[in-house]
């Protein structure tokens, strides 16, 4: 049995504590802040609860998996439902697409929305199948520490035509459609990993597939369930959790490469260590908890995700025909990924994403009354976040007709410089490395460390950013702690 410590209590490293524990570790979480679950996190305000973080959860069956090691079930822990409809789209023009959950009914819809559509929508899930389906067995099923681990996964050179990298998103969704409506559609999944689809592959349209046919899903209560359900299980299994406890240095042996002996927090106390499982970012980790210039330099090549502006509103009254995930498209979204990407500015007229989870579960807002949280896509870098931005995510939700502000109870916002200083997430990244370019993935830091004992996880490691990646992350480094025995 070896003695691991977890740096870092968000999902990835709960999920990887869980697993170590499963493979009879003896296992510990040191989290900085004063509650456990990194980005999944909650604010709860005069009988409102807002998601701070993720909104929906997709591939359940990865978060059963894990609880599955240590003889837990996802399915006793939360009450999930699958949200139908799953989405409601709507444009400047005053245009709406909501998407059941249901890929008859989906098809239905698109063709209903612009002739011709729906086929074509087929035609990019059944492309999205075929990339989810090749992913699972090459670029998920495993560490990637060079394109060759991927090429070794792969059974014939025409996998390397079905995944579809040669294309950016954008240039799929131009293939793929003759509405310029729903190119934009389309560009929406560039900005789950934080990133551009002007820039991003196309591979990227394997989520099309998996929310059409595995869902998407909502935790009654909130995603807070779900935080709570991964704390419960981790507790039971045996795992020590301590919180308000922030490391500042990893130890390791001097001999060669070295091996982990150590971690120092923040009090001087030093807690040994066979195992150091890293949840935090790549950027901290090699400038700061076990310095590395050489690694440090090719993490910022990698480039970082989008960061986030967001906007909570304890809103009086109920919407007509508002779902629980909303997206108001802007007028032009060439210049709005121009203007974030690649002038690292906020957008004039933005995207705004909208979650109104009261919708689903009254148990998130008073009697009567909404609770909405509003994301807009931000560049990570908090020092330009304009003054009173939300007045900006305000008019954009009036262009569209709906008027917020007289509605409002309260309003908070939290913008990339909150993110960067609660997560030390550098310039407030929200997913770590972006999938800008062909190569994104394969600049991602693997998660076997360079030091013998020391262990990647979350989302600015492979395979990425988001809920069930940083879970499979955890998967990752399990089956790693096995193969290099411990």
């Amino acid at each position: 049995m070896a003695r691991a410590v977890i740096v870092g209590g968000g999902v990835g490293g709960l999920a990887a504590a869980i697993r170590l524990r499963g493979l009879g570790h003896d296992v510990v979480v040191l989290e900085r802040n004063e509650v456990l679950g990194g980005k999944l996190a909650v604010r709860e305000r005069d009988g409102f609860v807002f998601d701070l973080g993720p909104s929906l959860v997709t591939l359940p069956h990865v978060y059963d998996d894990c609880f599955a090691t240590v003889g837990a079930s996802l399915h006793e822990e939360v009450e999930l439902i699958r949200l139908d409809p799953q989405f409601a789209y709507h444009w400047p023009d005053g245009s709406t697409l909501v998407v059941p959950d249901d890929p008859a009914a989906t098809e239905a819809a698109f063709e209903a929305f612009s002739p011709g559509a729906g086929s074509a929508w087929r035609d990019l899930a059944d492309r999205g199948r075929t990339i989810w389906e090749l992913s699972e067995r090459t670029f998920f099923a495993g560490p990637m520490g060079s394109p060759i681990d991927m090429l070794r996964r792969m059974r014939s050179p025409m996998d390397l035509v079905r995944i579809d990298a040669g294309k950016t998103l954008a240039g799929r969704a131009r293939t793929t459609f003759d509405d310029e409506r729903l190119w934009q559609w389309a560009g929406r999944y560039a900005t789950y990993s934080g990133s551009s689809p002007f820039a991003a592959p196309a591979t990227l349209a394997c989520i099309v597939h998996v929310e059409s046919h595995v869902g998407a899903w909502y935790p009654i209560g909130g995603l807070g369930s779900l935080l709570a359900a991964f704390v419960r299980v981790a507790e039971r299994a045996g795992v020590d959790l301590r919180t308000a406890t922030e490391v500042v240095r990893i130890e390791r042996t001097g001999d060669g490469a070295g091996q982990v002996r150590a971690v120092v927090l923040a009090s001087g106390e030093e807690l040994p260590a066979d195992l150091v499982v890293v949840n935090a970012d790549a950027e901290h980790l090699f400038a700061d908890l076990l310095p590395d210039p050489k690694r440090l330099r090719r993490v910022r090549r990698a480039g970082r995700s989008t960061s986030g502006f967001v906007v909570l509103v304890g809103a009086e009254g109920t919407t007509p025909g508002l779902a629980h995930h909303n997206v108001w498209f802007g007028p032009d979204e060439r210049v709005e990924f121009t203007t974030m990407h690649e002038d690292g500015r906020f957008a004039e007229h933005p995207t705004v994403y909208g979650c109104v989870s009261s919708v689903t579960d009254p148990s998130q807002a008073p009697d009567g009354c909404e609770n909405w949280f509003l994301l807009v896509n931000a560049p990570a870098a908090p020092e330009r976040t304009p003054a009173q931005y939300e007045t900006v995510v305000f008019d954009e939700l009036a262009r569209h007709g709906i008027d917020l502000r007289s509605r409002a109870r309260f309003v908070e916002t939290v913008a990339p410089g909150d993110l960067q200083a609660r997560y030390r997430a550098p310039g407030g990244a929200i997913y770590g490395t972006s999938s800008n370019g062909r190569r994104a993935a394969f600049l991602r830091p693997g998660n076997r460390g360079p030091v013998r004992g020391l262990y990647l996880v979350g989302g600015s490691s492979h395979p990425g950013g988001g809920l069930p990646l940083v879970t499979t992350s955890a998967r990752i480094v399990a089956d790693l702690v096995q193969e290099d025995g411990w």
